[in-house]
């Protein structure tokens, strides 16, 4: 038995046995290196510490803490300005205007004479009419006499009555028509119109003039239904003018019944005039101060709808989950709206609110109120 062959095999054998199952330590060897440790089979890995549970997955989210405010919740509407009186004066019996033409924009006051008419022959209906009821007076003395004496009958009495009666009422006649030839102003003011021209021949309801009256002035305009309750008598009001001019008064009246097409009430505010500043006519925007309430103020964002359809914020609740809350816009502003219906304290979510639903675990990062 030759023992070289016997030799070369076990010399080949432990080169393959270094190469393929102790490569890592052969190498680690040809480098200088300490060889690494490893477990043999059998033998238990030492204990090291346990992986970290999972934590909650949560959804994103930015919120701001918001702090309810009380606020005036004024009622806006738009009107416009109406003079407190406007009277289109007219004639009330036929004859020709004898007066100088006064021209629109004169002041008058009450009583200064608008159009004077041609009393033609109506003072002498007025003599002729007394003269009438004189006679009546003496025929009606005569026959209450010779009745108490038994010389004339009742009917002749009862006709004498009668005469006197009718020339009583003829002179009453003659009288209104002589006191209707000057018009006069029934109040203070401006007239909108020139009075009639001389020598124009008016009638009964023929127009002498139009007089408005504009210290004070009134502003009307309509509330909704949905806020009337809002409003009440001697409310402060203030408007601005279409030319920019801000005025302020009180709520004089508040309808009781709506408008049949728009259901709406309409209302007027007093305000006074004395320099005649404001027109009648003008365009307003309105606003009527009414009881405060407590409302947040938040980025229009923040809006959003639940699955209902429902107007409202989200908010993160006590167990960091998502809580909806409806709200009531009160006011629109241009940095932001107010609304009502939120608890006074609330961690309104305003980025993310889109991607979440109530109940849903949030990690919420806060943000300073900008507002």
């Amino acid at each position: 038995m030759r023992i070289i062959p016997i030799l070369t095999a076990a010399a080949v054998t432990a080169s393959l046995f270094m190469v393929v199952i102790q490569r890592d330590e052969l190498m680690a060897f040809a480098r200088g290196e300490k060889a690494p440790e490893t477990a043999h089979e059998g033998t238990e890995a030492p204990a090291g510490p346990e992986p970290a549970q999972t934590p909650e997955t949560r959804v994103g989210v930015v919120a701001l803490q918001s702090k309810a405010r009380t606020i005036g919740s004024a009622v806006i509407l738009r009107g416009q300005t109406q003079a407190i009186r406007q009277v289109e004066v007219r004639a009330e019996t036929t004859s020709t205007v004898i007066s100088e033409p006064l021209r629109k924009g004169a002041h008058v006051k009450k009583g200064d004479l608008l159009c004077e008419l041609d009393p033609g022959t109506r003072p002498a209906m007025l003599l002729q009419a007394q003269a009438q009821l004189k006679e009546a007076k003496i025929n009606l003395t005569a026959a209450s006499k010779l009745s108490e004496g038994g010389y004339a009958s009742e009917t002749r009495l009862a006709s004498a009555e009668a005469a006197e009666r009718s020339a009583l009422a003829a002179v009453a006649s003659a009288e209104w028509e002589i006191g209707n030839l000057a018009i006069t102003a029934p109040f203070d003011g401006l007239l909108e119109s020139d009075t009639a021209e001389l020598g124009s021949l008016l009638q009964p309801g023929s127009l002498c003039a139009t007089v408005i009256q504009l210290d004070t002035i009134k502003l009307v305009g309509y509330v909704p239904e949905a806020e009337v309750n809002k409003v009440t008598l001697g409310a402060t009001a203030g408007a601005e003018l279409a030319t920019g001019k801000q005025v302020q008064g009180k709520v004089t009246f508040l309808s009781r019944s709506a408008d049949p097409s728009t259901r709406t009430f309409e209302v007027e505010i007093t305000v006074p005039n004395p320099d005649l500043s404001i027109r009648d006519g003008q365009t307003a925007d309105i606003a009527i101060s009414s009881a405060g309430s407590l409302a947040h103020k938040l980025p229009q964002s923040a809006l959003t709808l639940n699955n209902e359809g429902r107007l409202g914020v989200r908010a993160v609740g006590a167990d960091s989950t998502v809580v909806f809350f409806p709200v009531q816009l009160l006011r629109d502003e241009a940095d932001g709206v107010w609304l009502g219906g939120l608890p006074e304290t609330a961690d309104v979510i305003v980025v993310g609110q889109d991607f979440v639903t109530e109940g849903v675990a949030v990690a919420a990062t806060y943000r300073e109120s900008e507002q």
